[in-house]
């Protein structure tokens, strides 16, 4: 069950973004680069649906977005934290194809 709420791709880092404390979608998309708009924009609305995160919008102009975990997405913490860390010890076993470096890790900070 917890597997299917962080299911997809790109949402397991969403979600350690998010660990941090609330962004808006401009701080995201600096945080992960590779993610376009779209798909970032396409989980956050997942996460939302999902009752993970929630969405403040304080108008003005332009209008500013925050997104913070909901008290269910917090509690995924431990379970990022350890996919990360087994995620890591099973790529430190591989070796690496002939010609290109080993892969190299981020960390395990969720």
């Amino acid at each position: 069950m917890a597997l299917a709420a962080v299911s997809g791709r790109w949402t397991t880092l969403v979600l350690r973004e998010l660990m941090g404390g609330p962004l808006g979608f401009s701080g995201l998309r600096e945080r992960l680069p590779e993610l376009s708009a779209k798909v970032l924009s396409q989980r956050l609305t997942e996460l939302g649906e999902r009752g993970l995160l929630s969405v403040e919008r304080r108008r003005g102009f332009p209008v500013r977005t925050t997104y913070t975990l909901t008290e269910r997405g917090r509690a995924l913490r431990p379970l990022l934290i350890e996919l990360y860390a087994t995620g890591e010890a099973l790529l430190a076993t591989v070796p690496a194809p002939a010609g290109r470096p080993p892969a190299r890790s981020r960390g395990t900070e969720a």
